[in-house]
């Protein structure tokens, strides 16, 4: 018998509650009101320092840093639905998100410099990977930049990127509590999420 499904949430923005904090929150209420178990990691209230880009995970397969990120990689590792979430900002994700992706090149080279890290087909099947996203520009294009770093970050981790939940044209509503669907879209979303992956555990928790 499976246990409950972890859902972890990861706000990139460096402004607190703000729209792509709330989306991510429905998001994640969304996810709780299915069963799922539910925590939230607020990258600007850690301590962390940038990859120092000395490669010496391609020896040891370890980051040499060791700081407030140590845990959430631990976390992220254990969770079965990984919600990144991230502003953009000159057209790109933020800085506080983008610090997290760079810091995953120790699990990049254990996977394909050093080749002891395998993500099988059904673990990357049972673990997926949103990504929500807001903006203040109505250009359908806005998201575009940020898609190539979350789709590697995924990857890297052993997540299948799943689906998107994203908001443009915030400046125009007044912010995400004036979008007319944003919000309702992201807590469905969680919903769905968990919804999905009960109906893949079923199987096994049959053959139990």
């Amino acid at each position: 018998m499976t246990g409950p499904l972890r859902v972890l949430g990861i706000s990139g923005s460096p402004r607190r509650h703000g729209n792509t904090e709330t989306l991510l929150d429905a998001v994640l209420e969304g996810a709780r009101e299915a069963g799922a178990e539910v925590e939230k990691i607020v990258l600007r209230s850690l301590d962390y320092a940038s990859c120092r880009g000395c490669n010496a995970c391609h020896r040891t397969g370890v980051c040499v840093i060791q700081d407030d990120l140590t845990p959430v990689f631990e976390k992220i590792a254990a969770a079965d639905v990984l919600a990144v979430a991230s502003p953009i900002y000159s057209m790109g994700i933020t800085a506080e998100l983008k610090g997290l992706i760079d810091r995953a090149q120790y699990i990049w080279a254990r996977k394909f410099i050093m080749k002891t890290l395998y993500f099988t087909t059904e673990h990357t099947r049972h673990h997926k990977g949103i990504f929500i996203s807001t903006a203040g520009l109505g250009w359908e294009n806005v998201f575009d930049a940020a898609f190539p770093a979350i789709t590697a970050f995924f990857n890297t981790t052993g997540f299948e990127y799943w689906d998107n939940v994203i908001a443009n044209d915030l400046d125009r509503y007044g912010g995400i509590a004036g979008h007319p669907s944003a919000l309702a879209e992201g807590w469905e979303k969680g919903r769905e999420v968990v919804g999905l992956l009960r109906k893949l555990q079923a199987p096994e928790d049959a053959e139990a």
